[in-house]
C-alpha cells in the first residue's frame, strides 16, 4: 500500500488502535527531521525542513543547492502581501517538493524588538500588523502550494543570548497587541497546519510547557487545530509538555519523550495514556493531511533535488529588488547614467564576499550566487573601467576557503576521511577509512551526518592544497571547531585547536573561539592543508569535560591574505579619488547575525565607518550599499550622497543591486523597522538582556516607530520609510460611514495615489489610526492598521487604493476583561509614504462600542 493511502485513514479509528507505545514514540520526532512512522496502521513518517528564507533540506553538510530568497526583513520591506503569497506558491512550495519535505518551518514572525537580536532577520519587521499579514500570506501561499507550514517562534523569542532560559516579563496587553497579534492574524487568515513554540518562558512558564498560551489562547479563543511541535531541544521536561498541549517534541535526538520516560510518567499519574494519545492524535493527522496535500512526496524517492529555471531565477530577482530600501539620493545621483561615466571604483569588504543570508537555521547552500560587485561590473558593460579595493574587512572569523581550495586532481575543494576509532570509548583511529569523497565547503557542519558504521568517537581528515598565487603574500588562517581540530601546512602544525580549548557559541553553541595561524606563501605555489578533526571536545578553562558531541559536531578553515590595514584603507581613498563614482559595498554577514547569540553594538564592523568616511571626503559622489538584516548605525549618512540599504537578498545579490543602482528597477521597498541614529535610542535599549534569567520587557506597548513618536525622538530613518526614482502625491481622503453590528465593526477607507514624476514606480500606501483621546486607556500615538501597495504607477497616472478596516483596527486588549474592547469616541486616520510623513489626516466616530474574544 502506498504512504499516500493514508489520506483517506479513519483517524479515530487509526487513534483508537495505537498501543501506548506507539502513541508515545508519535509523540517524539525520528533522528532531526521526521516523525514516527507505524508501518502497521499505514502511518507514514513526515519530513520536515528549515525554511524561512528557503528550502535546505536535511544536510548542513554537502547540503542540496537550493534558492536562497531575501531575508524576512527583506520581504516585510516589500510591503507586498500578494507578491508574498506568490513566492510562497511559486517559489517555496516547489522547493520544498524538490527536498521531499512536506513540511517547512517557517515562516518567523516575531517581533522586531531591538536590531540586536542575532534572528532578527529572520522576521519581518517590527508592527505586529505588518509582520501578521506578510506571515499570513506566506502561509497561505505555501499551504496552496500543497505544503505545510510551522509558524514560529511562538512566542517571545525576540533575542537569543540565554534563549533557552530567559523569562519575559511582559504586560498582559503588550503580549496581546504586539507579540502574539502576528501569529493570531496568520491564524485567522491563513490558518497554518502548524505552530512551532519558543525556547524560552513567558511570564514564568517555558512556552512548550505553558497551558495558559497552547490550551487557552492557541486552540479555544482561536480555534487552532493543527500540531504543535517544539523548537529543536526545546522541551525541559516530560509531564508539563504533555499536558500543556505539545504535541510533537523535536527532534529525536535525544529526546526525553522514549518509551521509558514517558510509560514512567504515566505509571506515576503525572500524565495519562489519554494526553499521550490526544497528542499522538495530531501527528497522525498531520500525516493524513500530508498524504491528502502532497502525495507525490510520501510515494517519492525521498531524494533531494537542485532545479532551476529562467522564470524562477526571473522572480527571484524580482523579490529581491522590491526588497531594496533607498534611503537617501542626494542630487538625484541615482540611477547612475552609465553613459557619463568613465571609471567606476568598487569598495568595500561585502562587494565580493558571499553573503546572501543571516547565519543559523536559515543558512543553506545556494544554487547559484551573483556578489554585487559582479552584478554591477556585469551591468556597467565593457566600455566602463571597473576597479575594485575591501578598504576594510567586514569578516568576524576568517571567511571559508570553499573557492580556494582545490584536491591533488584539480576538482575544486577537499578530500576527506573518516575513520572509526578502535572502541567507542578510544581516542585512537584506525588506519583505514570508513569512506572518503570531496567535500566542496571549508565550513563543515557535520551536524547530525555520520558514515553509516561508525563508532561514537570518530575522526575526519581533510587533505587539499590552496590555490597558487602569482606572487609572495602573507596568509593568515582561522580554525573553529565543534569537537577538536589540529591544522598543518605543509606538515608543519600552525593552529592547534585540540590541546587547550576556548569555548564560544559558534555552531549552534557547541564551538569553539576561532584560533588563528600565520604562513608565508611563495609565488605560484600550492601549499598542502591537512585538517585532522575529531568529535570529542577538547578541554577549557571551567570546563575540564573531554564531552563526546554525538550532535552538532563540526570544524570551519577560514583564511585571507595578510595585508596592512592602513595600506587596504590607503588604496581604497586613492581609488576613491580616481573614480568618477564610488560604490561602496559594506554591512554584516551571516557570523554577525546568526542564531544562539546577540549583536552587541549597531556598529559595523572593525574600520568600515572610517573608511566610508574616508571615501565620502575623497569624493563626493559616494554612493554605499548596505548589507544587513536588521538596523545598523551609520554616523556617515550626512557625508554620503546616496544610502542604499540591501538587506540580504541571497542568490539574486548582485544582480538586484545592479538593476536599482542603473535604474532598470525603480526602488519601492519601505523599511520593516526603525533606524535608530543611536542605540541608545532604541526602546528596549537598557532591558534587553537577560538580567539573573529576567528579560523585562519595559518599553511595554511601545515599540518600534510608537517609542519614536510617543517620545519624540527622530531616527535616523522611520520605519516605513523609502525613497523612489519618481514622486508620489496622495489626495482625496474619503471614509464611509462605520458599520457595527453583531461584535463587528467595518469602514471603507479611499485615496489617491498619483505618479507626478518622469518615470514608473510603485508607491507603499501606509494607514495609521490614532485612538481615542477620550479612551479610558493610554495607547501609543499611531498604530498601522493597514498598507497597500499601488504598483507599476506610470508618468503622471493616478489610482484609488481603498483599505477596508475591521474591528481589529480599532480594538485593544483589555486586561480587566480578558477580552477585545471597541470604545466609542473619534478615532483619527493618517494616511501617508511612511510613520513619520502622514499627510492626510482624517476621523471617525463610534457611538457605542463592544467587547469581543476569539478572532
Amino acid at each position: 500500500m502506498p504512504p499516500s493511502d493514508f489520506a483517506y485513514a479513519n483517524i479515530d479509528e487509526i487513534v483508537d488502535k495505537l498501543t501506548t507505545d506507539e502513541a508515545i514514540l508519535l509523540t517524539g520526532g525520528v533522528g532531526s527531521w521526521h516523525t514516527y512512522a507505524v508501518p502497521r496502521l499505514g502511518i507514514p513518517a513526515i519530513k520536515v525542513s528549515d525554511g524561512p528564507n528557503g528550502v535546505r533540506g536535511n544536510q548542513y553538510f554537502m547540503a542540496t543547492p537550493a534558492k536562497c530568497l531575501p531575508s524576512s526583513t527583506a520581504l516585510g520591506s516589500t510591503w507586498d502581501v500578494e507578491l508574498m503569497e506568490e513566492v510562497g506558491l511559486k517559489l517555496l512550495a516547489g522547493e520544498a517538493k524538490l527536498r521531499a519535505a512536506p513540511v517547512i518551518l517557517a515562516p518567523t514572525c516575531n517581533i522586531q524588538r531591538n536590531p540586536l537580536g542575532g534572528r532578527s532577520f529572520e522576521s519581518f519587521g517590527e508592527d505586529p500588523f505588518l509582520s501578521g499579514y506578510m506571515s499570513a500570506a506566506y502561509v497561505k501561499g505555501v499551504q496552496k502550494g500543497g505544503i505545510g507550514t510551522a509558524i514560529k517562534h511562538f512566542v517571545c523569542n525576540d533575542k537569543e543570548n540565554d534563549r533557552r532560559g530567559y523569562d519575559v516579563r511582559v504586560s498582559e496587553r503588550a503580549f496581546r497587541e504586539i507579540y502574539l497579534m502576528p501569529f493570531m492574524l496568520a491564524q485567522k487568515h491563513a490558518k497554518p497546519w502548524s505552530f512551532m513554540t519558543a525556547y524560552n518562558r513567558v511570564n514564568g512558564t517555558h512556552v512548550s510547557e505553558n497551558k495558559y498560551i497552547l490550551q487557552d489562547i492557541l486552540r479555544r479563543e482561536w480555534k487552532f487545530d493543527g500540531l504543535v511541535m517544539s523548537d529543536w531541544y526545546g522541551t525541559y521536561s516530560i509531564d508539563l509538555p504533555l499536558n500543556a498541549g505539545l504535541d510533537l517534541e523535536m527532534p529525536g535526538v535525544n529526546k526525553l519523550r522514549t518509551l521509558d520516560l514517558v510509560n514512567r510518567a504515566i505509571v506515576a499519574k503525572k500524565t495519562s495514556t489519554r494526553i499521550v494519545k490526544d497528542r499522538a492524535r495530531k501527528v497522525v493527522e498531520l500525516a493524513k493531511r500530508v498524504a491528502q496535500e502532497a502525495p507525490e512526496i510520501l510515494d517519492g524517492d525521498g531524494r533531494e533535488r537542485t532545479v532551476e529555471s529562467e522564470e524562477d531565477k526571473a522572480l527571484m530577482r524580482h523579490l529581491a529588488g522590491e526588497s531594496i530600501v533607498l534611503l537617501k539620493n542626494e542630487g538625484n545621483i541615482l540611477p547612475l547614467r552609465p553613459e557619463t561615466l568613465k571609471k567606476v571604483a568598487i569598495v568595500g569588504g561585502n562587494a565580493k564576499a558571499v553573503v546572501l543570508s543571516g547565519g543559523g537555521s536559515a543558512s543553506l547552500k545556494p544554487s547559484y550566487f551573483t556578489s554585487p560587485y559582479d552584478g554591477l561590473v556585469d551591468a556597467l558593460g565593457p566600455d566602463i573601467e571597473v576597479t575594485y579595493s575591501e578598504g576594510a574587512s567586514t569578516y568576524m572569523v576568517m571567511p571559508t576557503l570553499d573557492f580556494e581550495m582545490v584536491t591533488s586532481t584539480g576538482d575544486r575543494g577537499w578530500i576527506g576521511s573518516w575513520y572509526s576509532h578502535e572502541s567507542d570509548d578510544s581516542m585512537k583511529p584506525l588506519s583505514m577509512p570508513i569512506q572518503t569523497g570531496v567535500i566542496d565547503e571549508t565550513r563543515v557542519f557535520i551536524s547530525t551526518y555520520m558514515p553509516e558504521g561508525i563508532t561514537k568517537r570518530w575522526t575526519l581528515k581533510l587533505e587539499g592544497q590552496l590555490r597558487p598565487r602569482p606572487y609572495d603574500c602573507a596568509f593568515e588562517f582561522g580554525l573553529t571547531v565543534a569537537g577538536r581540530a589540529k591544522l598543518f601546512v605543509d606538515g608543519n602544525l600552525v593552529i592547534d585547536n585540540w590541546t587547550r580549548q576556548r569555548r564560544s557559541l559558534s555552531f549552534f553553541s557547541s564551538g569553539s573561539m576561532e584560533e588563528r595561524g600565520e604562513i608565508h606563501i611563495k609565488a605560484n605555489t600550492s601549499p598542502n592543508i591537512f585538517v585532522e578533526f575529531c568529535n570529542v571536545r577538547g578541554p577549557a578553562e571551567g570546563d575540564e569535560v573531554e564531552a563526546v558531541l554525538y550532535s552538532n559536531p563540526g570544524v570551519q578553515l577560514g583564511g585571507a591574505e595578510v595585508l596592512d590595514p592602513d595600506i587596504k584603507m590607503a588604496d581604497a581613498v586613492r581609488l576613491a579619488k580616481e573614480a568618477d563614482v564610488v560604490v561602496a559595498v559594506v554591512g554584516l554577514n551571516g557570523d554577525w547575525e546568526t542564531e544562539a547569540y546577540d549583536r552587541t553594538t549597531l556598529a559595523l564592523p572593525g574600520r568600515t565607518d572610517e573608511l566610508v568616511s574616508k571615501l565620502a571626503a575623497a569624493n563626493s559622489k559616494t554612493i554605499v550599499v548596505t548589507e544587513a538584516g536588521s538596523a545598523i548605525a551609520m554616523p556617515w549618512a550626512d557625508s554620503v550622497t546616496a544610502i542604499v540599504h540591501a538587506w540580504y537578498l541571497g542568490n539574486a545579490t548582485g544582480t538586484a543591486i545592479a538593476d536599482v543602482l542603473l535604474g532598470k528597477k525603480t526602488p519601492s521597498g519601505k523599511l520593516s523597522m526603525t533606524f535608530p541614529a543611536r542605540l541608545e535610542d532604541v526602546p528596549s535599549h537598557g532591558h534587553f538582556n537577560s538580567d539573573n534569567g529576567s528579560v523585562h520587557y519595559g518599553e511595554d506597548l511601545y515599540v518600534g516607530y510608537k517609542h519614536y513618536h510617543h517620545r519624540d525622538i527622530a531616527p535616523r530613518f522611520a520605519f516605513g520609510y523609502g525613497l523612489s526614482y519618481t514622486q508620489f502625491t496622495y489626495s482625496d481622503l474619503r471614509l464611509s460611514s462605520p458599520v457595527m453590528s453583531n461584535s463587528e465593526f467595518s469602514l471603507t477607507v479611499s485615496v489617491i495615489v498619483s505618479n507626478v514624476g518622469k518615470v514608473s514606480g510603485s508607491e507603499v500606501v501606509q494607514l495609521y489610526v490614532v485612538m481615542p483621546l477620550t479612551s479610558a486607556l493610554t495607547h501609543p500615538p499611531l498604530l498601522l492598521r493597514a498598507f497597500s501597495k499601488a504598483k507599476d504607477l506610470d508618468p503622471m497616472e493616478s489610482r484609488k487604493i481603498e483599505f477596508s478596516l475591521d474591528k481589529y483596527a480599532v480594538s485593544y486588549w483589555e486586561e480587566r476583561f480578558s477580552a477585545w474592547v471597541v470604545e466609542p469616541g473619534t478615532y483619527g486616520v493618517r494616511i501617508g509614504p511612511s510613520s513619520m510623513d502622514l499627510p492626510l489626516l482624517g476621523e471617525f466616530t463610534l457611538r457605542s462600542g463592544f467587547e469581543w474574544n476569539g478572532l
